[in-house]
């Protein structure tokens, strides 16, 4: 089914700054802000923060991170290396 544009199409006065606001449904989101010749085009975006770009560019971690994920909301849990075992062996030295 065609989306009808016309019925999207709103009309808004930017304020003194240069600001649009684009209602409730656009609040707390990122979005692309494309300008095209005469137009200006926001489109809806995530980003992802630079630091956790690797984990994208490397399939096989990715991949252990979405394993251990499922895992996790299986109930697949197991008990980690103790904290305070560490603790123990740097005082012994």
């Amino acid at each position: 089914m065609p989306i009808d544009l016309r019925a999207m199409t709103k009309t808004k006065t930017l304020d003194a700054k240069g600001r649009l606001t684009l209602g409730e449904a656009f609040a707390n989101r990122t979005v692309f802000v494309d300008e095209q010749e005469d137009k200006i085009v926001v489109r809806l975006a995530r980003v992802i923060p630079e630091s956790e770009a690797w984990l994208y560019e490397n399939p096989k971690a990715l991949s252990a991170v979405r394993r251990g994920l499922q895992q996790a909301r299986a109930g697949k849990l197991v008990d980690g290396p103790s904290m305070f075992a560490s603790k123990k062996a740097t005082k012994a030295e």
